[in-house]
C-alpha cells in the first residue's frame, strides 16, 4: 500500500475547507490507483450532471404552470409551443426529479469506494505508526484513549472526504448557477435579496459552528477518559474483584460520563439553536422575493409560472444552503475528530534506522556493552558506563537488587531506547547502524509477564514465525514441555487463551512463551525475570526447559532468584547503575561481597519456605493417620 506524504497537524481551530482537502487528498486521488481516480472523475461529471439538472427542473414545473393558467401563456416568453402540452411538462418534471436523484445517487455510488478507501489507508498508516514509535511514547499514553482517538478519526476522516469534496464545490457551482438564472429571468433587486441571505445564513453558520468546536473538543476528551477507565477495569478485572472496588471504578467511569452528558446536552441544544436561526434568516429572505413577485404578478410584469419559478428555485437554493451549513459544521467537527489522529501521526518516532542502515549479519552472536551511559531523563542516570560481553554461545548473567538496572539492559539491547552514550554491539556490529527489523529477528526474549493475545494457544505459540507450519509449532510445544497438556484440551492447539492469556496459569503461560522463541531460533536469547514470579516445583521445570533453549545460544539472563544463574558463564552484579561484582558462581560467594549477601539470604529464604512445607506435609500425614486410627477404634 503506498504511503502519502507525511500529513502534517491538523487543527479544529485552524483547519479549513481548503486546508482539510490538501491533507485529504493524496488519499483520495492515490497516485498509484488509476481506477480509483476514474472514479472520482466519474463522480464529478455524475455531480455537475445533476446540478444542472437542478437548475432545469423548475422551468419544467414553471411551464406547466404558466400552461394550466389560461392568459399566461402569452407573457412566458419562448413556452407558447408548450402550451398545449401541460401533461407532458408535468412528466418531464416527474422524469427531470428522477434523473436528478439517480445522477446523486450514481455519483455517491462511484465515490464510495474511493472514500472507504481513504479511511482504510489512514488507519492503517495510524496503526502502523504507532507500532512505529518508541516505548516511551507507549509508556505514557492509555491504550483506550488510542484506540478511541483512531475510531474517531477515522469516522471523521470520512466525513470530510465525502462532504469536502462531493459537495462543498457542486453547492458553490450550484450557486453561480441559480445566481445566473435569477439574474437572467427575474430582476437584479431578488440577486441581491438572496445575496444578502446568503451571506447572513453562512456567517451565521460558521460563527454559531465555531462556538461549538469547543464544546465537541470536550465531549470527545470526556468520551476518550470514559473509555479509557472502562478497559483499563475490565483489563484488571480480577484486580478489582479482590479489593471489592466495583463501586469505585463505575464511580470513576460515571463521573467521565457525566462530564460526556453535559459537552452533549450543550451540542445537541447549540445545534437546535443554530437550526433556529438558519431557518430565521432564510425564510425572511425568501419570503421578500415571494412578495416581489406577487407584487409583479398583480401589476401583470410576471406570469404565475414566474412566481412558482422563483419559489422552487429558492426552494431548490434551500437545499444546498442548508447543506453549507451542515457540510461547514461536519467538516469542522469532522477536523476536531481528526486532529488527534493527525497529531499522532505527526509524532516523530525516537527510534529511527539510520540512513543507509545494513541488516544485522550474525556470524557467532557475540554481544558487548561497551561503556554504555542511558539516563530516561537528564536528572536520572540510570546506567554509569557498563561494559561487558556475552562470548558467543555463552550465558552471561546480570543480577543486583531492584532498580539497579537490569531490564534497562534488554530494552537498549532491543533497541527501544538510545543509548546516552557508548555503544551496544552484535559481533562488533553497531546495533546503531543496522536496521531494527534485522537486529530484532536475531534476538529471542523469554519475559517476567508474558501477555498473550486472545486467540488461540496455536496462535501464540506461531507468532514466533508467523510461516512456521502446524508440524512445527507442535515440536516446539513438546520442546517447551506443553505439549502433552495442549493434547489433552478438548480443543487442543486451537484451545482460546483468554484476554492477555488469564486462561492459562503461569507457569503454562511462560511455556507458551519458551515454545514461541524455540519456534524463532534466535541466535541470542534474553531471559528477562523468566521464573520469578514462579512457584519452586515450576520453576524448576521451566528452568529445564529454558537451559535446553539456552543452549549453543548467546544468552543474557537478567535474574532475581540467584538459584537460577549459578550455571553461567559468567555473572554480573549491578547496584545503582554500576558493576559491583563479576566472576562465577563460586568465584563471588568467595569473595564474600554484595552477591554473596544476597545468596546467602535467599538460601536462608528458601531454606524457611522448605521446612514450613515440611511441616505442613508432616502435619498433613499425621491427620490421615489419627483419622484411620479413629476409624479402627470406631
Amino acid at each position: 500500500m503506498a504511503e502519502p506524504k507525511e500529513a502534517g497537524k491538523v487543527s479544529a481551530d485552524e483547519g479549513t475547507l481548503i486546508s482539510t482537502i490538501r491533507h485529504l487528498w493524496p488519499y483520495i486521488w492515490p497516485s498509484d490507483r488509476l481506477d480509483l481516480k476514474l472514479r472520482v472523475a466519474a463522480a464529478f461529471v455524475a455531480l455537475i450532471i445533476a446540478k444542472v439538472i437542478t437548475v432545469l427542473v423548475p422551468y419544467t414545473y414553471k411551464w406547466a404552470t404558466d400552461a394550466l393558467v389560461p392568459g399566461d401563456a402569452d407573457i412566458s416568453q419562448g413556452t407558447i409551443f408548450l402550451v398545449s402540452t401541460p401533461i407532458f411538462l408535468v412528466i418531464s418534471y416527474g422524469v427531470g426529479r428522477i434523473m436528478l436523484n439517480a445522477f446523486n445517487q450514481l455519483r455517491d455510488a462511484l465515490f464510495a469506494k474511493v472514500g472507504q478507501h481513504a479511511v482504510r489507508t489512514l488507519a492503517f498508516r495510524t496503526f502502523v505508526h504507532l507500532h512505529q514509535l518508541s516505548l516511551r511514547f507507549h509508556l505514557a499514553r492509555r491504550t483506550g484513549g488510542l484506540t478511541r482517538v483512531i475510531e474517531r478519526g477515522v469516522k471523521g476522516i470520512e466525513t470530510i472526504s465525502r462532504f469536502s469534496i462531493l459537495n462543498a464545490l457542486p453547492t458553490l457551482v450550484e450557486f453561480v448557477l441559480m445566481a445566473a438564472v435569477i439574474w437572467w429571468q427575474f430582476d437584479w433587486i431578488y440577486l441581491v435579496v438572496i445575496g444578502i441571505t446568503v451571506w447572513l445564513y453562512v456567517w451565521y453558520s460558521v460563527r454559531v459552528t465555531n462556538q461549538r468546536i469547543g464544546i465537541r473538543r470536550r465531549m470527545n476528551d470526556s468520551d476518550t477518559e470514559a473509555n479509557t477507565k472502562a478497559i483499563d477495569s475490565l483489563l484488571n478485572f480480577e484486580t478489582v474483584k479482590y479489593f471489592g472496588n466495583e463501586a469505585m471504578e463505575a464511580k470513576r467511569f460515571d463521573a467521565s460520563m457525566a462530564i460526556y452528558e453535559q459537552a452533549a446536552t450543550e451540542t445537541n441544544t447549540s445545534l437546535a439553536r443554530l437550526n433556529n436561526g438558519q431557518v430565521i434568516i432564510f425564510s425572511i429572505g425568501m419570503t421578500i422575493c415571494m412578495v416581489l413577485s406577487a407584487q409583479a404578478v398583480v401589476a401583470g410584469t410576471q406570469t404565475v409560472g414566474d412566481f412558482v419559478l422563483i419559489n422552487a428555485l429558492l426552494m431548490q437554493l434551500a437545499i444546498p444552503l442548508n447543506f453549507i451549513g451542515f457540510i461547514y459544521r461536519e467538516i469542522r467537527q469532522g477536523i476536531a475528530d481528526i486532529e488527534a489522529m493527525f497529531t499522532l501521526l505527526g509524532e516523530k518516532p525516537e527510534i529511527v534506522d539510520a540512513p543507509g542502515a545494513r541488516a544485522l549479519v550474525v556470524s557467532g552472536g557475540t554481544v558487548a556493552f561497551d561503556n554504555v551511559v542511558f539516563a530516561y531523563d537528564p536528572e536520572r542516570v540510570i546506567l554509569k558506563g557498563i561494559s561487558f560481553e556475552v562470548p558467543a554461545g555463552k550465558t552471561v548473567a546480570i543480577v543486583g537488587p531492584s532498580g539497579a538496572g537490569k531490564s534497562t539492559l534488554s530494552r537498549l539491547l532491543f533497541r527501544f531506547y538510545e543509548v546516552t552514550s557508548g555503544r551496544i554491539t552484535v559481533d562488533g556490529q553497531d546495533i546503531s547502524k543496522v536496521t531494527q527489523a534485522s537486529l530484532r529477528s536475531a534476538i529471542g526474549m523469554v519475559p517476567q509477564d508474558t501477555v498473550l493475545f486472545n486467540d488461540t494457544i496455536l496462535y501464540n505459540i506461531r507468532y514466533g514465525r508467523p510461516e512456521a507450519s502446524d508440524e512445527e509449532v507442535r515440536e516446539a510445544a513438546q520442546m517447551a514441555q506443553i505439549g502433552h497438556f495442549v493434547e489433552m484440551l478438548p480443543m487442543g492447539f486451537k484451545a482460546m487463551v483468554g484476554e492477555r492469556g488469564l486462561k492459562l496459569s503461569g507457569g503454562e503461560k511462560q511455556r507458551v512463551a519458551i515454545a514461541r522463541t524455540i519456534l524463532k531460533a534466535p541466535p541470542i536469547l534474553i531471559l528477562d525475570e523468566a521464573t520469578s514470579a514462579l512457584d519452586t516445583n515450576t520453576e524448576r521445570e521451566i528452568q529445564a526447559a529454558l537451559d535446553r533453549v539456552s543452549r549453543g545460544r548467546t544468552t543474557l539472563v537478567i535474574a532475581h532468584r540467584l538459584s537460577t544463574v549459578i550455571n553461567a558463564d559468567e555473572i554480573i552484579v549491578l547496584e545503582k547503575g554500576e558493576i559491583r561484582e563479576r566472576g562465577t558462581h563460586g568465584d563471588l560467594i568467595l569473595q564474600g561481597g554484595l552477591y554473596a549477601t544476597m545468596w546467602n539470604r535467599q538460601r536462608e529464604a528458601a531454606e524457611a519456605e522448605e521446612r514450613l512445607r515440611a511441616v505442613r506435609e508432616e502435619d498433613a500425614a499425621g491427620m490421615v493417620v489419627r483419622g484411620k486410627r479413629a476409624e479402627e477404634i470406631g
